[in-house]
């Protein structure tokens, strides 16, 4: 996918949130590169008055395992997840979990919808555009303001492209992953997109 927009002013708010979907993208686009991992590795539970929250907590959990695991075992676990031989344990994309097939109707509402936003696909990239990665990729631009997108473009591509089917993936990253971090992306995930959809769910 190509970005070529300069990024419009954006609140506290929606820069923390594109933070976190730019990080659920990486970890779920490939295993994490060493630069990553170390940065993953200094989370922990914020101190707050009140305790800490469920994204604190899933973001410590996340940290912890990053701290316990080995690059080279975090590597196989993403393979078996994601790629394995002929085919990973979970296929993260939006066709597969909305019909149970790939390349399906949920793909080319995707495509539409991208070039829509002036978006293109990356020559460079083998993966059709309803990979997991890839729309939480597009939300973290929308929320950001990289893209020359109206008002309430990232609560609509969420609700057609991630909403009925995300909160699935990451159920299913945490219940078969061989390894703590991949248990703790999976957590992320669920935590992060669930409290997504009640945020949106409160603006309309």
């Amino acid at each position: 996918m190509t970005v070529n927009q300069e990024p419009d002013p954006v609140d506290e708010i929606d820069a923390l949130r594109a933070q976190e979907y730019d990080l659920l993208a990486a970890l779920l686009g490939r295993a994490p590169v060493p630069e990553l991992l170390a940065s993953l590795r200094c989370l922990e539970t914020d101190a707050s008055p009140l305790g800490p929250t469920p994204l604190s907590k899933a973001h410590a959990s996340l940290g912890r395992a990053a701290r316990e695991a080995e690059a080279r075992e975090i590597g196989r676990d993403y393979f078996a997840l994601f790629v394995g031989v002929g085919r990973g344990l979970i296929m993260p994309y939006a066709s597969y979990y909305l019909t149970g097939f790939l390349n399906e109707r949920p793909l080319a509402r995707v495509r539409q919808d991208l070039a829509a936003l002036g978006l293109e696909r990356d020559p460079a990239s083998s993966e059709p555009e309803d990979h997991a990665a890839t729309l939480l990729e597009v939300m973290a631009h929308l929320a950001a303001k990289r893209l020359p997108a109206e008002p309430g473009a990232d609560h609509r591509f969420f609700e057609r492209h991630l909403r009925p089917w995300i909160g699935r993936l990451f159920t299913d990253v945490a219940a078969q992953a061989g390894t703590p971090f991949y248990r703790a992306v999976g957590e992320l995930g669920e935590v992060f997109t669930t409290i997504e959809a009640e945020a949106f769910a409160m603006e309309a």
